[in-house]
């Protein structure tokens, strides 16, 4: 996902919301094309959390378990299939 930025142009005095990545910088306006306007505005951060605030466990505790749980899955599955016989081809 890119970041996004919000812009003014001195031209002509819109403000809009522009995707790009990191690196670039805009100076051409998208509404009236005007070169060299184009002044980037200062936001706040959007934080995205996943889990709820009152998750007492750890995002990396999550994930440790959730491997395990599947890992004993996946021996079961194996041992079930070594016990199938299967025709050649």
């Amino acid at each position: 996902m890119m970041p996004r930025y919000r812009y003014r142009c001195e031209s002509c005095d819109t403000t809009q919301m522009i995707f790009h990545a990191m690196r670039d910088v805009l100076h051409l306006c998208p509404l009236c094309g005007m070169e060299n306007q184009m002044k980037k505005l200062l936001t706040t951060p959007s934080i995205h959390v996943d889990t709820a605030p009152d998750t007492e466990v750890e995002v990396g505790e999550l994930t440790k378990e959730y491997i395990e749980a599947n890992r004993e899955i996946l021996k079961q599955q194996k041992t079930e299939a070594k016990k199938r016989n299967y025709e050649s081809t």
